[in-house]
């Protein structure tokens, strides 16, 4: 039996493959095209037991193609003979791996290979324009990887969503037309919206990610993925139908740290190194663009806020299943690291402590800063309880000590602020003249395409820069009605808050900003306790001391030892 007789008693592979990109070349490669092509060429050539692997919506980059794997394994078994593909693009726009496929692995598994356009068959022997082609094939998709990725960094630097996926709790909006000013990208879905806000206010309430997964599963609660595929019947969220109720602590830590929920847009949270390697990987703070307010929230920014500061603190229950209370808002006064609470579980309760987290990791030359945890939290319910009571009984002077400092500060932003635009604004008209010049002189052939391109994409990146300090300094423009604005909701919250039996969760949601622990002036005294800062909500600028806020010296504050709250002049 001869080779062609053998491998017609074989499969004849016929493989189709469409991504994206090819769409946009209109119906010549579109999947009924190619399976019509390669059927009438095999009838042609006589080839029988044909067999279609279709990979629909796959870049000729991915090496993981489900069907495209699942046809090397049935050739490796030998059950393959032939495989004929449109034209060698179809096969694979990698060239390492196309061309080892058809210099090596095909030969080795005596597999006869067909590209039809490209009038290939390996019968006849590879020409030498193969490898070529291959190579062309892949400078094709990286030069179309080029491209989309311009146009994903132009829409990301002017605050459009750059991202696919649906966060949940958010349905796609039919009227977007890919103008967030003129229609946003999302709107708010009713019935998945109220379990957000739920989950973000159970968590700033106290319960922990796997309280909350329980809370959900007795409720009977469909978990996203599944919630999803009712919805839209989308699998994109791998749903398990035999468990639709089955939330994962995972899934809540990540809808808890998606800022999306405040109504802002993160954009290049993640890149990848190339069109060919899919691993994305986290990208560098200073890179990461933040719009705020783009869009409806669906969470208080207040909750948001509250809800990072416990995960900037332990995230996980104890032993005892009980979350710290503290968590994300101690703080070492001396290094600035957090201060971590220690639970003496076969002593009294009240001998529980926090100490640096800098000492406590080596990481600084900190001290270890011992404060028992029933002392600072009485601490700091007394002296909330003495500044509510004082902004309960006397607001207007409460506003006016609370706004006195603010004033001064808010003006010296504003003025800084104004030059910076002027400044700014003068750099982008002349950006903009460069770039026009540059065009010009491309278009005239001054300069080639390659070296325009190079020289545009940095003045492109500096004019994304400056748009988005503008936009900073917008926000610092607005700062005096800010603080304006959260003084008046310190003294309302404070009318709300009469009664404050203890020291709880919600309070320190509420009115406190920060609490920095600092080391004794007498270390080697027993009676000398830890100068201690509190920083309360009423101030949007960096937090000031509470004791200069109301009248003492920030010198002899800092050098007196714990104060007690009634050493607090508040009608100074």
């Amino acid at each position: 039996m001869n080779t062609t007789e053998y491998n017609n008693n074989l499969i004849t592979a016929l493989y189709c493959r469409l991504s994206q990109e090819d769409l946009l070349s209109g119906e010549s490669n579109s999947i009924t095209n190619q399976k019509l092509i390669l059927s009438k060429h095999a009838e042609q050539l006589g080839l029988r037991n044909c067999k279609f692997y279709i990979d629909d919506g796959y870049s000729g980059t991915n090496n993981t193609r489900p069907a495209y794997v699942q046809m090397k394994k049935d050739m490796e078994a030998g059950l393959i003979g032939t495989i004929i593909v449109k034209d060698q693009s179809r096969l694979g726009r990698d060239h390492l791996e196309t061309d080892a496929m058809m210099e090596l692995v095909f030969p080795q598994y005596d597999v006869r290979f067909i590209a039809v356009n490209d009038g290939v068959d390996t019968i006849n022997g590879l020409n030498e324009m193969s490898g070529i082609r291959n190579f062309f094939n892949d400078f094709y998709a990286a030069d179309t990887s080029k491209k989309i990725r311009a146009v994903q960094k132009a829409k990301g630097e002017r605050g459009e969503p750059v991202g696919t996926t649906v966060p949940y709790g958010y349905l796609k909006n039919p009227e977007y037309k890919g103008n967030q000013k003129e229609a946003p990208w999302l709107i708010i879905d009713p019935e998945a919206a109220p379990i957000v806000k739920r989950i973000f206010d159970m968590n700033a309430s106290g319960l922990s990610p796997y309280a909350i997964c329980r809370t959900f599963e007795q409720e009977q609660i469909l978990c996203p993925s599944v919630y999803l595929f009712r919805k839209t019947g989308s699998k994109s969220g791998t749903p398990s139908f035999d468990r639709p109720y089955h939330w994962s602590e995972r899934t809540v830590r990540k809808m808890l740290s998606n800022q999306f929920y405040c109504g802002d847009t993160v954009n290049f949270k993640t890149y990848t190194k190339s069109n060919k390697l899919k691993k994305r990987i986290r990208n560098d703070s200073s890179r990461i663009l933040i719009f705020r307010d783009t869009h409806e929230p669906i969470v208080e920014r207040s909750v948001f806020d509250a809800v990072q500061k416990r995960f900037e603190g332990r995230k996980r229950p104890d032993r005892t299943g009980e979350l710290d209370m503290l968590a994300g808002y101690l703080y070492c006064g001396d290094c600035g690291k957090r201060m971590y609470l220690h639970r003496t579980y076969k002593k009294k309760a009240g001998n529980n402590f926090y100490q640096c987290g800098g000492y406590q990791s080596h990481t600084t030359d900190c001290s270890i800063h011992y404060i028992r945890q029933n002392v600072i939290e009485e601490i700091i319910l007394s002296n909330l309880r003495r500044l509510t009571s004082f902004a309960r009984s006397e607001p207007e002077q409460f506003y006016e000590m609370a706004l006195k400092r603010g004033k001064t500060e808010a003006a010296k932003i504003q003025k800084s602020a104004v030059k910076q635009q002027a400044d700014i604004e003068v750099r982008l008209k002349q950006l903009d003249s460069i770039i026009r010049c540059l065009y010009e002189d491309r278009v005239v052939g001054r300069i080639t395409p390659e070296r325009y391109d190079e020289m545009v994409v940095g003045y492109e990146k500096e004019m994304a820069e400056l748009k988005q300090k503008q936009t900073e300094l917008k926000n610092n423009l607005s700062l005096y009605s800010q603080q304006q604005h959260a003084i008046q909701d310190f003294i309302d919250k404070a009318k709300a808050y009469a009664e404050m039996p203890k020291l709880t969760v919600e309070l320190l949601h509420t009115f406190i900003q920060r609490v920095d622990v600092y080391k004794k002036i007498d270390k080697n005294s027993r009676k000398t306790e830890n100068p201690i800062m509190i920083y309360y909500k009423f101030r949007i600028t960096k937090p000031e001391q509470l004791a200069v806020m109301f009248g003492l010296e920030e010198d002899d504050f800092s050098k007196a030892d714990n104060p007690e709250p009634a050493e607090l002049d508040f009608t100074a």
